[in-house]
């Protein structure tokens, strides 16, 4: 296997300091690029796009934390039993974040984001417009329980 480094270029802020499961629709965030990193024409044109995605590192998941197996999502029993990579835990493998979020607008190398489920502190791993293009093509489908575990995620 191959070394993989990856660096942060920005963090998160927001009023939320510690992981939840749900109530994400109407956090607003602010991610901060590193300015050491970048100058404002990396984000030229951004406020062009309805959203966002970013990737982020749940740096307060503990490594220890991510299941290996199979488990209840959320420790529900009465759920089925999946594997990690057949839900979307905050203890991942890698402990990284996926999120599409509405860009609100952009003030030099600050981006204003609601919906982004990220904590107060996160590192920003990376940044990208949200292409309609790039959405899954066909139908989409997914078990029944998601639902159940998601109905107040937003």
């Amino acid at each position: 296997m191959t070394d993989i480094v990856l660096k942060q270029i920005g963090t998160v802020r927001n009023i939320v300091l510690t992981p939840q499961d749900d109530q994400w629709g109407e956090v607003v965030s602010t991610i901060e690029i590193d300015e050491d990193m970048f100058d404002p024409q990396s984000l030229l044109g951004i406020e062009e796009f309805s959203h966002l995605e970013v990737i982020y590192f749940m740096h307060q998941v503990a490594e220890n934390a991510v299941p290996k197996g199979a488990r209840h999502p959320r420790n529900l029993n009465h759920l089925p039993k999946v594997g990690i990579f057949a839900q979307r835990p905050k203890a991942r493998p890698n402990r990284l974040g996926l999120s599409r979020c509405q860009l609100l607008h952009r003030d030099g190398l600050i981006l204003n984001v609601k919906g982004l489920d990220a904590i107060n502190g996160s590192p920003v791993l990376d940044v990208k417009p949200y292409f309609p293009e790039f959405a899954p093509r066909g139908d989409v489908y997914q078990p029944e329980w998601t639902h159940e575990v998601l109905k107040n995620y937003f």
